[in-house]
């Protein structure tokens, strides 16, 4: 079970973009990557067509490693680990190993 989803909030712990938080925008299971928004931006050169009829250089996010970021606590104010237990009703909740509260 990947303990990072869309849409959650992490924060980069290595590479160009450390210290930076962001917003998760997708995730793929198998490649073992997660595209953030604002982080990792390259610049790619793209040609005039029918849809784009401006063309040029344009800035795209590209995938990070899981390996990373880690999940950003708006709690902590900081990058925590993530834990899972078992609600009453036998459903799993993710929660921070550090404040203990339910995410």
């Amino acid at each position: 079970m990947l303990r990072i989803r869309k849409n959650d909030i992490v924060m980069v712990t290595s590479g160009k973009d450390k210290g930076k938080t962001g917003k998760v925008l997708s995730v793929s299971k198998d490649t073992s990557r997660i595209l953030v928004e604002g982080i990792n931006r390259m610049k790619k050169h793209m040609r005039r067509t029918q849809e784009n009829q401006k063309g040029g250089v344009v800035e795209i996010e590209r995938p990070l490693s899981f390996s990373n970021v880690m999940f950003y606590c708006k709690n902590c104010n900081r990058p925590v680990k993530i834990g899972f237990s078992n609600s009453k009703d036998n459903t799993k909740v993710r929660f921070c190993k550090r404040c203990k509260q339910t995410l």
